[in-house]
């Protein structure tokens, strides 16, 4: 049987796609591409705003539609958030955030059945679902270490879809990327839901503990941390920064807000000083590294004087590059009963304006590098070019070949072509300097 999967939302769904994938392709499904009928067809979704809800709500019908006689799948978020009122009957198989490791198994008992399946399990107090990729195509591997959060942000859906903050163990962890290593794989991507809160639930082992351990594994060039929060870069992940060039020039460390009255009604756990102190702690020791964030606007009551304060204080730490959210209510959350929830246009006018200013703040980075040489991991090929990114994330093209893919390569920058940088190759892999 043939079979295709729709994501939306995150990393950590695309993670999780990429092994419901391997298992069905080991258990001997015939992956497709989204383009071409398949028998089955899942949709990961996302439920982290309405808009993600509405999006995974249209897309399982419009499957439907598209492939009536199919066996039809919808898992993760929204399915979890709001089960069948999500897909209105439509799927055939729903599974929530507990149960993506069995998908093969839920398949097959509907293949045998032709009953409908559903295993919506309660998310509160769950034990960590242990997933293993093996997925060898790609230069750049993501591995999922953890799932949930505890934080409960008062906009935030996550804690109620993806439950309490729950670790992978460790040793399967550095088998994981062992084996990615082994297969080719030159850096590694830690995601989660609440990546840096892994080992909260864990005897005497966090975040610290195991990147230690991963920047031993000889043969990986590259640790990349998908997220992490402000407070979680303790003095322990601080020093391994310091001292292992492995981890890569590149940190998003969410801001949210820049306004310590709007961060309050978030329910966040820093303020603005506590933020930038941070960040000036990071670059004493990585004076050159990305720093990239979120930002939400139009939280309830934010006016216009603390939304100047978010663009005061973005603009004080130097970030690299924004994601902008407008704000979006969810029912069950603190802020979907607060006063004051901001209009529509305001919002739209707000993000335009943070959209802007991450355009001129993402140039003013990649400018600080031209004329450097750079080592870059050559990940795509067209038209006689080569497009890749470096360990601090700027994206750079320069003249190359297909059979120079997935190398490490040394890359004169000369010009700015936004969003890339242009650059010529300058070494071979075997005489680069090390990074």
């Amino acid at each position: 049987m043939t079979f295709h999967i729709y994501t939306l939302g995150c990393k950590v769904n695309s993670y999780e796609s990429d092994v419901m994938s391997d298992d069905l392709k080991n258990h001997g499904y015939i992956e497709v591409p989204l383009t071409e009928p398949a028998d089955i067809s899942i949709i990961n979704t996302c439920s982290v705003t309405n808009t993600a809800d509405q999006k995974s709500r249209k897309l399982i019908h419009h499957v439907r539609k598209q492939n009536p006689g199919g066996i039809v799948v919808a898992v993760g978020c929204s399915i979890q958030n709001s089960g069948s009122s999500v897909d209105d009957g439509v799927a055939d198989i729903l599974i929530g955030n507990v149960g993506k490791s069995k998908i093969t198994e839920f398949i097959s008992e509907y293949v045998k059945t032709n009953e409908k399946q559903a295993s919506i399990s309660a998310i509160d107090h769950v034990k960590f679902e242990t997933m293993k990729l093996n997925n060898f195509s790609k230069t750049r591997a993501f591995v999922k270490i953890q799932d949930g959060c505890n934080n409960f942000c008062s906009y935030c859906i996550i804690p109620y879809t993806r439950g309490n903050v729950r670790s992978k163990l460790a040793k399967d962890v550095l088998e994981e990327v062992y084996t990615l290593v082994k297969n080719g794989h030159k850096e590694i991507v830690l995601t989660g839901i609440h990546t840096g809160g892994y080992g909260l639930d864990l005897d005497d082992y966090g975040f610290a503990d195991l990147l230690y351990e991963l920047v031993q594994i000889k043969g990986l060039e590259r640790i990349r941390i998908s997220s992490i929060e402000i407070t979680e870069l303790n003095t322990h992940v601080l020093k391994l920064i310091k001292e292992y060039s492995i981890l890569v020039d590149h940190l998003h460390i969410p801001l949210q807000s820049g306004s310590n009255t709007v961060l309050k009604r978030m329910n966040r756990k820093y303020n603005t000083s506590e933020f930038i102190a941070k960040v000036n702690e990071i670059r004493s020791i990585r004076p050159n590294i990305s720093l990239t964030t979120d930002v939400i606007v139009g939280f309830p009551g934010e006016t216009e004087e603390e939304f100047l304060e978010t663009i005061d204080t973005i603009k004080r730490v130097g970030f690299s590059k924004l994601h902008v959210f407008p704000y979006s209510r969810r029912t069950g959350t603190a802020a979907d009963t607060m006063e004051n929830q901001i209009p529509e246009p305001i919002k739209k006018e707000r993000v335009h304006s943070l959209i802007a200013l991450s355009k001129e703040l993402e140039q003013a980075y990649f400018e600080k590098f031209i004329g450097s040489e750079m080592v870059v991991l050559s990940e795509t090929e067209k038209d006689g070019y080569l497009t890749g990114h470096t360990g601090n994330y700027l994206t750079v093209k320069w003249p190359g070949s297909k059979e120079e893919l997935n190398q490490d390569a040394v890359v004169k920058l000369a010009s700015l072509e936004y969003p890339y940088l242009i650059g010529k190759k300058v070494e071979t892999r075997e005489t680069m300097p090390s990074h």
